[in-house]
């Protein structure tokens, strides 16, 4: 008998042989009886949704007949027959009507939401909200952290943004670094979710999670080991919550340059909740000054001085500029990197082996006024103005999750809906887990 978990789900309890050549041949006394329990055992599983339907096992079985006609062995007709079932729309797919969710497709909803999989036999006998904390704390959960950050924040593109060889040689190769901030984000996402912390630490929080690595990239006190662990903030530090994070400022960045526009958008749309329109036809997008003759900042201040880009530009440009002390990788930085001919000269050997050389440029300016005519001078002002609404924070994660379990958007008629989430959150401050919950018994994740 064996005893994989794959070889269960195909053969259950059969045994089998293995020849000379280690090919394994399943033994059965009874083919027929055996191939179509197998076969309604499979669809139950795998079409999630209640007893298999006998006209969809008979097609399947006529798939096992042709099979064996065919001179094929009961191992592998019957594998055939399987395979046939798994190109299926029900399993492709999760299937439901309009309106309320039936038993099994609320089942399906909740697992492949939080566990990025099909429901158990737990779930499939009582699929509501009380199985949300069960799931949540199950291994299987990370699944979902992981998609839902990969999707929400783009973590999925940190490999597409690799620092460049030439103005980022101290990054260049670092795949330590990398995998470190990627599972950085990870983490704390699952902190937040594991001890229900207000959604407002997305923005700002007094802890991270670091390493040796991440310590020396983020002017933290020196740590040992590869292994993160949280690790609270000093007084002062720039860190804590996503912005800062190393693999959000990577993702937000091209690996050679940084653009207020395109973080200060990610950071409004993504955090914040704010609907970005696409930028006018026919406007050429701003390419940064790697010589370092001009700043960003002083590209910006042209192409603003047009009223049809200035309309938008001030609502995210802000937020783009407080994030101007972070380079293409999330370190802290004073000035620009230059390959032209002003500045200082930094030379050294990359990770490659080759020596570079770089010049640090003007001065970065993170000081900006939001479009309701609050002033900051840097990250931390930024990050303190944005935690005076903690509610759209909250409101965003919301809509962020109900969009990611259902596939819907949110409408104009949900949003009471969302409010209602959010007054029942109140009280535990947007506690994460609290607004996973009430996204899970919300009318929005209920019906279709």
């Amino acid at each position: 008998m064996m005893s994989g978990a794959g070889y269960q789900v195909i053969f259950d309890d059969l045994p089998f042989t293995v020849d000379d050549n280690g090919v394994a041949t399943v033994v059965s006394v009874s083919e027929e009886f055996d191939a179509k329990r197998l076969l309604e055992r499979f669809v139950f599983r795998m079409y999630r949704r209640g007893q298999a339907d006998a006209e969809e096992v008979k097609a399947l079985m006529s798939i096992y007949h042709r099979a064996r006609e065919l001179d094929v062995s009961f191992t592998d007709a019957v594998i055939a027959a399987m395979a046939t079932a798994l190109c299926s729309a029900d399993f492709l797919f999760l299937d439901s009507n309009k309106g309320l969710l039936d038993k099994n497709a609320l089942a399906s909803r909740l697992a492949f939401f939080l566990w990025n999989g099909p429901p158990d036999e737990a779930l499939r006998a009582d699929p509501d909200g009380g199985q949300v904390d069960r799931m949540l704390n199950d291994k299987r959960s990370h699944r979902f952290v992981d998609a839902f950050l990969d999707y929400w924040l783009d973590l999925r593109d940190l490999n597409a943004n690799a620092p460049d060889a030439e103005l980022y040689p101290d990054y260049y190769l670092d795949d330590w670094l990398t995998e470190s901030s990627l599972l950085e984000t990870r983490m704390f996402f699952r902190e937040l979710i594991d001890k229900n912390l207000p959604a407002r630490n997305l923005v700002d929080a007094d802890f991270v999670f670091a390493n040796e690595r991440l310590a020396q990239h983020y002017e933290l006190p020196a740590m040992e080991g590869a292994q993160l662990r949280r690790v609270k903030l000093p007084k002062g530090s720039v860190r804590g919550g996503l912005l800062t994070q190393a693999s959000v400022l990577r993702v937000t960045a091209n690996g050679t340059t940084t653009s207020p526009v395109v973080r200060g958008a990610w950071v409004m749309e993504r955090i914040m909740g704010l609907e970005i329109p696409p930028p006018p036809s026919g406007v050429e997008a701003i390419t940064p000054d790697t010589r370092g003759a001009t700043t960003i900042r002083e590209q910006l201040d042209l192409h603003r001085a047009a009223k049809s880009c200035a309309a938008c530009h001030i609502k995210f440009d802000p937020a783009g500029f407080a994030l101007e002390s972070f380079d293409v990788t999330g370190g802290w930085r004073d000035n620009y990197r230059a390959v032209g001919d002003i500045g200082e000269t930094v030379g050294g050997f990359g990770k490659n082996g080759h020596a570079f050389l770089y010049r640090l440029a003007q001065e970065i300016d993170p000081s900006a006024t939001l479009p309701d005519g609050n002033q900051f001078r840097g990250i931390q002002e930024f990050k303190a103005l944005l935690l005076k609404d903690e509610r759209t924070i909250a409101r965003n994660l919301v809509k962020r999750l109900v969009t990611y379990a259902t596939g819907a958007t949110i409408s104009f008629a949900d949003r009471a809906k969302v409010e209602h989430i959010l007054d029942q959150a109140l009280e535990d401050e947007y506690g994460v887990r609290t607004l996973i919950h009430g996204v899970v018994t919300s009318e929005m994740f209920l019906k279709k």
